[in-house]
């Protein structure tokens, strides 16, 4: 989820980008018209993306953009035998995104959404795809919220729920003991992770020895790090995301906590664990994909030989979520053979894609993603800048069971009223 240390800056490159759209660069003033009838079989079918260009979450947000710039460009940026482009445009809050996603909509006339790097700008942008009636694909976000209570018939979700991740991290936690800490942040995504973590610890007979909610963007956590000294719990959980952990892991390690407490966090990123440094990470995680990870996909490895032949560097989880997102979207559009919302939306309903034993698609009662998940620890000893992390597992490991750790209709809570 966060910011790198020793990788070149992201905003000089993001502002640069602010200036232009879809794959081949076009400025967004030139942009045509929505295509209509034969005489504008020239006109480009465009994507609109919504992915941060400011603030903590920036670093995640490049790695999204790059991996759906690569989808498109492996098809040649072409749909439906016509030209097709991206046009990115910011989120720099719930608000923002909301009316970016209006922008795109009205002005941009794209046919389909893809973006929100948090849980509270992919729910605005639900929103957005909901009263306008066009697909939305959320690559990124872990809130139960977006497939849950607040789904709608035009949202999909790739990344897995909060609970999912917790389900598949809380064994591994605890092998280390029943007395738990919680820091999470005080917004959707945090509050998520405390009340799973909580309902799980419950269930096994544990106990919560504290637990802190924080601000988003905290700079210093040295007053969270000596109470949960002084609660001695057996593991802390972490529910912090992007530059935000980054500066926790650091001050944790700083302060002599590192190796006397475990700490554990799902849907960990690249981004996060590279800002951390070689010498200050640590940790048991979640992860969506892992490119050093010897379960992946012969897909999935091409993917990472694409990434980095064209950037020079590994292509982080991000990277991945980004490309896999928008390859969903695009090849829906191609299996629906139109661009009338309606049937990407179907074609969204029927896309599927095979990993090893598992079928994985978007399930029809809540548009939730059905993939496994990737259990990963921080290496004892880091000596390549880019791979921190042992590759656990992939859970779970029957595609039995995925079903059942995703939950059931009516623990979901999910009414499609989208239509």
């Amino acid at each position: 989820m966060n910011d790198m240390t020793g990788i070149p800056s992201r905003l000089g490159l993001i502002g640069r980008r602010s200036l232009l759209i879809g794959a081949g660069g076009l400025a967004a003033t030139h942009l045509g018209a929505p295509y209509i009838g034969k005489a504008s079989a020239a006109e480009p079918i465009k994507i609109g993306m919504l992915w941060a260009k400011t603030g903590t979450i920036v670093d995640q947000s490049e790695y999204l953009a790059q991996g759906g710039f690569l989808a498109l460009e492996q098809l040649n940026n072409t749909l439906l035998g016509r030209p097709a482009e991206i046009v990115w445009l910011d989120e720099p809050n719930p608000q923002g995104a909301q009316q970016n996603a209006q922008r795109l909509i009205d002005e941009h006339k794209v046919v389909g959404l893809i973006g929100g790097a948090l849980s509270s700008n992919a729910l605005a942008i639900s929103a957005v795809a909901k009263r306008a009636k066009i697909p939305f694909v959320a690559a990124n976000a872990a809130t139960a919220d977006l497939t849950g209570k607040s789904c709608n018939k035009y949202t999909f979700r790739l990344q897995p729920p909060v609970d999912v991740h917790a389900r598949v991290l809380a064994p591994y936690v605890l092998e280390h003991g029943k007395k738990w800490y919680l820091l999470t942040a005080s917004y959707a995504f945090g509050q998520d992770i405390k009340a799973s973590f909580t309902d799980y610890l419950k269930q096994a007979g544990g106990t919560v020895v504290g637990a802190d909610e924080v601000p988003v963007n905290t700079p210093d956590y040295s007053s969270f790090i000596l109470k949960i000294r002084q609660a001695r719990p057996d593991a802390v959980i972490g529910g912090i995301a992007a530059g935000d952990l980054t500066t926790f892991l650091k001050q944790w390690n700083e302060l002599g906590m590192k190796g006397r407490i475990p700490f554990a966090e799902i849907s960990i990123g690249d981004t996060d664990i590279w800002g951390v440094g070689a010498d200050a990470a640590t940790g048991i995680f979640t992860k969506t994909w892992y490119f050093n990870n010897p379960n992946n996909t012969a897909e999935d490895k091409a993917f990472a030989a694409a990434y980095l032949k064209k950037h020079n560097r590994p292509a982080a989880d991000k990277a991945w979520m980004g490309w896999f997102g928008m390859k969903s979207l695009l090849e829906s559009i191609e299996l629906a053979k139109s661009t009338a919302a309606p049937e990407i939306v179907g074609a969204l309903e029927r896309w599927t894609t095979r990993e090893g034993d598992l079928s994985v698609k978007y399930r029809d009662f809540d548009h939730q993603m059905l993939r496994r998940t990737v259990v990963v620890e921080t290496k004892p000893k880091i000596t390549d800048r880019w791979d921190y992390f042992d590759a656990k597992a992939n859970l779970p490991r029957s595609a039995a069971e995925i079903e059942p750790i995703f939950g059931t209709r009516q623990q979901i809570g999910c009414t499609m009223d989208g239509v």
